[in-house]
């Protein structure tokens, strides 16, 4: 059924993906780490179609093989349990106040580790934003709510902010990052500081033996960057997000780090820049000052394109972090025959679902 989870099955469908992972790259069966998600309330993240009837309303999600027809959603075992409590408490309220009911068309969940909760109400109709305004306001004060926006085409109404702050634990240590509503996060909390924890095992490994400048791409928000800087003596990361590369800055101040730069550059233009060719945005950024032996990359589902590949393959170290095991397989036929890996992992960020995780740390093979 949508949005239910199946204990008693978990362990199963991770021996599953494990053996679809190794079975698509068999190189990296033999150093491969599996990290287990929490088998129930593991996403911090949820988005439900509300469907209206003449006599209520309730949580829709639709299966793919009847699309056109609803099911009711009356609990979410999957999400965290601050979200899968409020879910029905919030709809009861919201079914008593026409300003909130009237045209709601979806709700958005985002919750953290830390105890933060942002509601996104997004409507078909315009708003009258007093209005609305002033009914959410008495509706977050009867509930475990901290933040609420409302939305309609061409239209965002803060209560506050539009944001949440994560913190995320790894190595005994913590880090804080901004989490803006309606751009990508990790969904599942406890993977994601798996993640890192990973990551930085690898990077220790990298650096007892050369110090090293770490270039990584697709930084997101900075979540790997962050976790990262103490580990390198400068970090240059670049992303494409205008949005992204907002947040990544928020979260270098907020963590006090000082020795990561952020730059709003694609994949392929860090490539051409560090052949030589001149980019305004890069003009702050003396390429000369890095020492760089290791290149991080977390590319979208479509993986790494030709010249970014091409790029990576010049590094001493590759860290590579993957959404999607098949492009991950075929950017590592290219880069195995100049690397080898070290060391694998698998992270089970979406279980009950095909989607997997994995992470790969190669290193220039001896000459």
């Amino acid at each position: 059924m949508l949005c239910q989870v199946f204990p008693n099955n978990y362990q199963q469908q991770l021996d599953e993906k494990r053996q679809r992972l190794t079975s698509l790259i068999p190189s990296m069966a033999d150093n491969l780490s599996v990290f287990a998600s929490p088998p129930a309330h593991y996403r911090q993240r949820a988005e439900f179609r509300i469907w209206h009837t003449p006599e209520r309303l309730f949580y829709a999600m639709f299966d793919p093989a009847n699309p056109k027809q609803p099911v009711e959603v009356e609990a979410c075992p999957m999400a965290c349990e601050a979200i899968d409590q409020l879910m029905q408490p919030l709809l009861a309220l919201i079914s008593q106040n026409e300003v909130l009911k009237n045209g709601l068309f979806e709700i958005d969940f985002l919750a953290t580790l830390s105890g933060e909760m942002l509601v996104t109400l997004i409507y078909r109709r315009k708003l009258d934003e007093q209005a609305w305004l002033q009914a959410a306001q008495g509706l977050r004060e009867g509930l475990p709510i901290n933040h609420l926006i409302g939305r309609s085409r061409k239209q965002k109404i803060l209560l506050d902010q539009d944001f949440v702050i994560e913190r995320l634990r790894a190595d005994n240590q913590a880090w804080l990052f901004q989490q803006i509503e309606n751009s990508f996060t990790q969904p599942n909390a406890q993977m994601a500081q798996n993640m890192l924890a990973w990551a930085r095992e690898q990077s220790r490994k990298i650096v007892a033996d050369q110090a090293s400048d770490l270039l990584e791409l697709y930084c997101g928000n900075g979540h790997f960057s962050i976790a990262l800087a103490d580990i390198f003596d400068k970090v240059l990361a670049t992303e494409i997000s205008k949005s992204s590369v907002k947040s990544a800055q928020f979260n270098l101040a907020q963590n006090q780090i000082e020795n990561v730069t952020v730059v709003k550059m694609a994949a392929e233009e860090v490539a051409l820049a560090l052949q030589g060719q001149a980019f305004n945005r890069m003009a702050d950024v003396d390429l000369n000052r890095y020492n760089f032996k290791t290149i991080f990359v977390d590319p979208p589902r479509s993986g790494l394109d030709d010249l970014t590949r091409g790029m990576a393959a010049n590094y001493q170290h590759i860290l590579y972090i993957s959404c999607n095991p098949d492009t991950l397989a075929r950017d590592l036929e290219t880069l195995l025959q100049t690397h080898q890996i070290q060391a694998a992992a698998l992270f089970d960020q979406f279980p009950y679902s095909h989607h997997l995780e994995s992470g790969v740390w190669l290193t220039r093979k001896p000459a």
